[in-house]
């Protein structure tokens, strides 16, 4: 059996496989992608693994670099990829996509033992003083109350912007304006 048709063979076994599963996604015809945790946790990264032309007589490609995995600690990263390429040495020349997969998902715990459960907090030094701690940091400033439309129209009844003026009350008389300023005769 050629490296295309184990390659074909594989596509259909993992679509059939991974029928619904959020976390499963096909890039490409040689790219997948699998997610591990939910949104949202500092534990959660993604594996994608890419064939080669040869595969599965070489080696796939597997990256841990996508944006998705910017809060990983690259310990980690690097312990999930040695993993891999382990499994990788004793599956080669079979199809090996879901295998990696689950190799994975089964040796969850272990291989992100290191990861934090939250970002490291951050401490903010005083120059002056050079002591460090949590309320020293700068505070955030505090939203304005933001008012629905009825009571902003509620506010502006209750100085008269709904009474009946008569035309120009707010007018200027130019006459008497000039005659309290004193205009410049010509």
């Amino acid at each position: 059996m050629s490296c295309l048709e184990q390659q074909e063979e594989e596509v259909e076994v993992l679509e059939s496989i991974y029928d619904g599963d959020e976390n499963f996604k096909k890039v490409n015809a040689t790219t997948y992608q699998y997610k591990y945790g939910t949104d949202g946790e500092h534990r959660s990264f993604m594996i994608e693994i890419k064939w080669g032309e040869n595969y599965p007589e070489s080696s796939p490609e597997i990256n841990l670099d996508l944006f998705y995995n910017k809060h990983i600690l690259e310990e980690v990263k690097t312990k999930i990829i040695n993993h891999l390429k382990q499994q990788v040495e004793d599956l080669l020349g079979t199809c090996m996509t879901y295998s990696l997969f689950e190799s994975v998902k089964d040796n969850l715990d272990s291989l992100i033992s290191d990861q934090p459960d939250a970002p490291p907090v951050i401490q903010i030094e005083k120059v002056d003083q050079g002591v460090t701690s949590p309320e020293d940091a700068p505070k955030k400033k505090e939203k304005k109350e933001q008012l629905t439309k009825a009571q902003k129209r509620r506010i502006m009844d209750k100085f008269g912007s709904e009474t009946d003026r008569p035309r120009g009350w707010d007018w200027v008389d130019v006459v008497k304006h000039l005659s309290q300023t004193g205009g410049k005769h010509s």
